[in-house]
């Protein structure tokens, strides 16, 4: 299952996404917790896995979902991901590449029984239909 938090900045997505966080860990679920910085680390219980991307230096989708792939091949228990500000990860908002994003998530979850929420910076009427089908 793919979840999408969008909105503008201020508009109370990263609040939603710990919220989301600490239910899956009360729920004794696996969670993993995306993020360029460190920002959350002191919002987001330590039963949570924190991991930065800007730790390796790379941006962009391709990179992200083999991030991703690296994560769950090296823990096949992991079943709740959560990715906070998704076009900083990637650097970018090209709308078209987060359809696709999203898409491909979308399979993974459904392949390996992994949740995914994340976080998208915009303004929620310029969702893509692909996007709105995700929407939260």
């Amino acid at each position: 299952m793919v979840k999408v938090i969008m909105g503008l900045k201020g508009s109370g997505k990263t609040k939603q996404l710990i919220d989301l966080v600490h239910k899956a860990i009360r729920e004794e679920r696996c969670v993993i917790c995306i993020e360029k910085d460190p920002t959350l680390r002191y919002n987001i219980p330590t039963q949570a896995r924190h991991v930065y991307t800007s730790s390796y230096g790379h941006k962009g989708f391709n990179f992200l979902k083999g991030f991703i792939c690296g994560l769950h091949s090296g823990n096949y228990d992991i079943n709740e991901i959560f990715i906070d500000g998704l076009y900083k990860i990637v650097d970018g908002s090209d709308t078209k590449a987060v359809d696709e994003f999203l898409e491909w998530l979308h399979k993974i979850g459904e392949q390996e029984n992994i949740n995914f929420t994340l976080t998208l910076s915009a303004d929620p009427a310029d969702a893509t239909e692909v996007m709105k089908r995700f929407l939260i």
